[in-house]
């Protein structure tokens, strides 16, 4: 076992298909069927369950598969530590939809424009979907929100889970969309519209928009049917067609005020926090976190 085939049965198992595995890693397909077969015979086990298209991981491969994970990353980290000079190697990036496009470009374009050596991966999903990646390794620090504030007294911030630590970066204004056409919205009761645009579950967004409609003047839920979306565009065009209502960052409005036609209502403060897991380190990742800092 080596840390190429670990890096082979990785692509393999994310991209479920030996040709896609092979054309990412810039291989023969023939090499890295022999190399999953090599590294199968050392473990003494099936890792892909071979009569399935596609290629799916066996048990023994899901457990194996967050083994190679940490490998890899701790191999990557190991390589970086050594380079004393400057960035360099891979920075593996998670963020919220929205830090994405309103918050990321800046401090990314400056962190490339100074350290071109550095190879950066980006991946979006919900707050609870990068505290996982950040977890099992397949990512190196996430940028999240939480519904709690940061202690200006102490220092202290929220806990995202066990071995995660996290730094405030910046608050986010959430307001809430509401088609053009309505009649003003000062609480919950006030809404005629009975369906809210939101990510999956795990956005901390979405659970703050839940908790806003829940908080009424006669404490009662506002019941809701949740339309889970893929985009914030998608979530834009169900405001604008009158089928939904949603809370979004106020700071993402200011890429869109003049093609969005809607009311807006303030609705609560929310702190975003860059994690990573306790103890690692890289200059890659410092002179990241240095960028957003200045941003």
């Amino acid at each position: 076992m080596d840390l190429a085939e670990l890096e082979i049965f990785r692509a393999v198992a994310r991209e479920q298909s030996v040709t896609r595995a092979a054309r990412t890693l810039d291989r023969a397909q023939s090499n890295v069927t022999t190399r999953v077969k090599q590294l199968e015979e050392t473990l003494g086990v099936s890792l892909f369950m071979r009569d399935s298209k596609p290629m799916i991981l066996t048990p023994e491969g899901q457990r194996f598969l967050s083994y190679a994970d940490r490998l890899l990353t701790l191999a990557e980290e190991a390589r970086q530590s050594m380079q004393q000079a400057v960035p360099t190697g891979r920075l593996r990036i998670g963020s919220m939809e929205a830090a994405a496009a309103s918050r990321l470009p800046m401090p990314l374009g400056r962190f490339h424009a100074r350290w071109p050596e550095v190879d950066i991966a980006i991946e979006t999903g919900t707050t609870q979907a990068l505290i996982d990646g950040v977890t099992a390794h397949r990512l190196d620090c996430a940028i999240v929100a939480h519904a709690t504030a940061p202690s200006a007294q102490s220092g202290l911030v929220p806990e995202f889970g066990a071995g995660l630590g996290g730094v405030p970066l910046f608050a986010e204004q959430l307001v809430l969309l509401v088609p053009s056409s309505h009649k003003p919205v000062r609480h919950p009761a006030d809404l005629q519209v009975r369906n809210l645009a939101a990510f999956a579950r795990g956005c901390t967004y979405r659970q703050c928009a839940l908790d806003w409609l829940a908080s009424g003047p006669d404490h009662e839920p506002h019941e809701m049917r949740v339309m889970e979306m893929s985009s914030y565009h998608a979530i834009f065009a169900c405001v604008m067609a009158g089928a939904a209502v949603a809370i979004v960052p106020k700071s993402l409005l200011e890429h869109h005020r003049y093609a969005l036609d809607v009311q807006t209502v303030p609705v609560r403060e929310v702190h975003s926090y860059l994690i990573r897991r306790s103890g690692f380190s890289t200059l890659a990742y410092e002179a990241f976190f240095e960028e957003l800092q200045r941003a």
